[in-house]
């Protein structure tokens, strides 16, 4: 008799423990369901609170309705602010253009004249430093907007070649003005190296690379080549300049950084910066080796299949 009742008591518990884990797993299911229609509405944006009552469930849609409003009002004044930076920028660049345009214009004009020594002298510095305000305010617009994303890039499959050939085209004269070769080595026959990225964009980075390269660079050259790569297109502008400091590598990639090396060379310090910026937001990135003495080795990276791909561990190895 006695073993009798605890058989049945045990089989009670196991029936209720049963029961109750049943009720469970169909209590979770269901507030899974309801949180994963809740998330549904929301992401489709037309979320609004359902259930008013006083459960826990009602209270987490009213917090989700709040969250979500107090998101879509963030997401109004951001908006805004960007148009209104968008429109202070378009004012800044649209009303410096034509005071410098007649600056370097009488500049140019005084330069025909028959001037003494000192004076040319003076209007050479004013010249040479009107250009450099030029290239200064375009690039904190160029900046600017790709910071705050009022300028966005749209990165397309398209082959690196003819990028290269039109950016080392930019640089002959400058380049064959100092003695220097400029070469660009081409992949092995019947390959044709793709990449996505933004032709304008990225041809402005490529330029900023070889604009250093040139400015830094007094014997030798700049070599370019393409190396293919499963998931990256590797770009690398190397050069036999003056190089660079292994603790100045991550440095010059900021803004306005200047080293103690080129102090006195012509440059205000956002090239690098700059091409670093448009290469990030194609996906892609920049490494760089060097060593003082050496030259430099600026290696562009850029995605093969799609943006914002996972990049190799070691770009040297």
């Amino acid at each position: 008799m006695y073993h009798s009742a605890i058989t049945v008591t045990a089989i009670i518990f196991i029936i209720v423990s049963i029961v109750i884990t049943v009720h469970g797993y169909f209590s979770v299911r269901h507030t899974l369901m309801q949180l994963d229609r809740m998330l549904d509405r929301a992401i489709a944006g037309d979320f609004s609170a359902e259930q008013i009552d006083e459960s826990m469930f009602s209270a987490l849609e009213f917090k989700l309705a709040r969250y979500l409003d107090a998101s879509a009002v963030s997401a109004r004044n951001t908006a805004l602010e960007k148009e209104r930076l968008q429109i202070l920028l378009s004012d800044i660049s649209h009303q410096t253009r034509t005071p410098i345009a007649n600056l370097r214009l009488y500049s140019e004009l005084l330069q025909e004249q028959a001037l003494d020594e000192e004076s040319r002298g003076y209007v050479n510095a004013v010249s040479i430093q009107t250009q450099k305000l030029d290239f200064l305010i375009s690039s904190l617009v160029k900046m600017s907007r790709l910071e705050t994303g009022v300028l966005s890039l749209h990165p397309n499959d398209g082959p690196v070649m003819p990028l290269l050939t039109k950016a080392l085209a930019e640089f002959a004269q400058a380049a064959s003005a100092k003695g220097l070769f400029l070469r660009l080595i081409p992949p092995k026959p019947g390959t044709e190296p793709h990449a996505f990225f933004d032709e304008k964009w990225t041809l402005e980075a490529i330029c900023n690379l070889l604009d250093n390269a040139v400015k830094y660079t007094e014997s030798g050259g700049i070599t370019v080549k393409v190396i293919p790569f499963e998931l990256f297109c590797r770009i690398e502008i190397e050069d036999t300049g003056i190089g660079i400091d292994e603790e100045e590598h991550a440095q010059v990639f900021s803004r306005f950084y200047r080293s103690r090396h080129v102090a006195d060379a012509q440059g205000v310090g956002v090239g690098l910066y700059l091409a670093r910026e448009i290469i990030a937001k194609e996906g892609g990135y920049i490494k760089l080796k060097s060593a003082p003495g050496k030259g430099s080795v600026f290696a562009v990276c850029l995605p093969v299949k799609a943006p914002n791909l996972t990049k190799p561990k070691d770009f040297f190895t």
